[in-house]
C-alpha cells in the first residue's frame, strides 16, 4: 500500500483561550477517543481518527527526542507536559501544551494514556520553537543520541530540569 504524505504549510490555527483537546489512546498509542476539538483542530473526521495511531498529526517540525522523552516516562508511570507542534489534515499546524498521562487497569497495569492539550502561550511558542529547531538538526546530524545529548547539555546549561523548563514557560 503507498503511503500519502501532507506537505506542511505555514497555516496556522490557534486554539480556543478556553478549549481543551482531549484524546485517549491505547498501550500503543492507537486513538480510542476523541473530543469534538481534537477532531476540529486535526481536520479528520472521527472515523478517520479512531483506530490509527496518534502519530497522525505529528508535525516534521518536531524533533523525535520530544516523543521519545514522552513514551519513556508516560511508560515508566510518570505524566508528560510538553509544547507540541501538530499538524492539521490540510498541511497547517497548531500548538499545544499537552498533559499525557497513563491509564491503569485494576491490577495497576498501563492500558493506556489520556492526553489533555490546551492553548500554549505565545511566549512559550517563542521560546520552544528555536530549541526544538536545534534539537531536529541535532537529529538530522548525528540521530536522536545526538539530539538526547544536545538537551541534556541545553538543561544542565540553563541549570533547570526539562519538567521545570516546560512549566516555566507555560507559567504554571
Amino acid at each position: 500500500m503507498k503511503k500519502s504524505y501532507i506537505v506542511p504549510t505555514n497555516k496556522e490555527t490557534k486554539m480556543p483561550d478556553d478549549g481543551f483537546i482531549v484524546s485517549k489512546t491505547n498501550a500503543k498509542g492507537i486513538i480510542t477517543y476523541c473530543n469534538e476539538i481534537f477532531i476540529d483542530m486535526a481536520g479528520y473526521e472521527e472515523a478517520v481518527l479512531l483506530g490509527k495511531n496518534h502519530n497522525i498529526i505529528r508535525h516534521p517540525d518536531m524533533p523525535k527526542v520530544a516523543f521519545k522523552l514522552c513514551w519513556d516516562l508516560i511508560s515508566s508511570g510518570k505524566e508528560f507536559f510538553g509544547f507540541v507542534k501538530n499538524m492539521s489534515k490540510d498541511g497547517g499546524h497548531y500548538w499545544v501544551f499537552a498533559n499525557i498521562t497513563p491509564d491503569y487497569d485494576s491490577s495497576g497495569k498501563i492500558i493506556g494514556y489520556t492526553s489533555v492539550r490546551k492553548k500554549p502561550p505565545q511566549s512559550a511558542i517563542n521560546a520552544i520553537e528555536p530549541i526544538y529547531k536545534l534539537l531536529a538538526d541535532e537529529e538530522k546530524k548525528g540521530g536522536m543520541k545526538a539530539s538526547g545529548d544536545f538537551l541534556a547539555k541545553f538543561l544542565q546549561d540553563k541549570n533547570i530540569s526539562y519538567d521545570e523548563l516546560v512549566l516555566s514557560l507555560q507559567g504554571e
